[in-house]
């Protein structure tokens, strides 16, 4: 059902946890749907330096924030924001077709980490990031209970 890099990111994931000095902190999900992603950035220089997140949800969740973490770690922040959630499920070498809402998550976790960096430096986000789109869209996008 899972690909060993899925299992691998779930087991072992990646850059979890908080940064103290964060410049930038997004989180998207509900508790109500069971997915909440919460996206932590050190930025300096145009430059995402550290990253780290804390992920409550299913494995597929963890293993998508994970990846995505790794991805753009070292980035650019235009870089960062061409992440797209076809690329986190690539990078994990697929998802089951229920899952791949987990990485549409992990997309918008990192465009809403972005979007708080720009808000506090006093700029309007949404013309450089877009809106960030609400996760939960009924009963198909709990990943928890999938």
């Amino acid at each position: 059902m899972y690909s060993e890099k899925v299992m691998d990111h779930f087991t072992n994931p990646r850059n979890v946890g908080e940064l103290a000095d964060a410049n930038a902190i997004g989180e998207v999900g509900n508790a109500k749907c069971g997915d909440i992603m919460k996206m932590y950035f050190k930025i300096e220089k145009n430059v995402i330096v550290d990253v780290k997140f804390k992920t409550f949800g299913c494995g597929a969740a963890v293993a998508t924030s994970s990846m995505a973490t790794e991805l753009i770690k070292g980035k650019t922040i235009e870089e960062a924001l061409k992440l797209t959630n076809k690329a986190v499920v690539e990078a994990l070498d697929g998802l089951p077709p229920v899952k791949v809402h987990c990485s549409v998550l992990a997309e918008q976790a990192v465009k809403a980490t972005i979007s708080d960096y720009y808000t506090r430096q006093g700029i309007d986000p949404e013309p450089i990031v877009g809106k960030i789109e609400e996760h939960c869209h009924g009963d198909e996008c709990s990943c928890s209970t999938h």
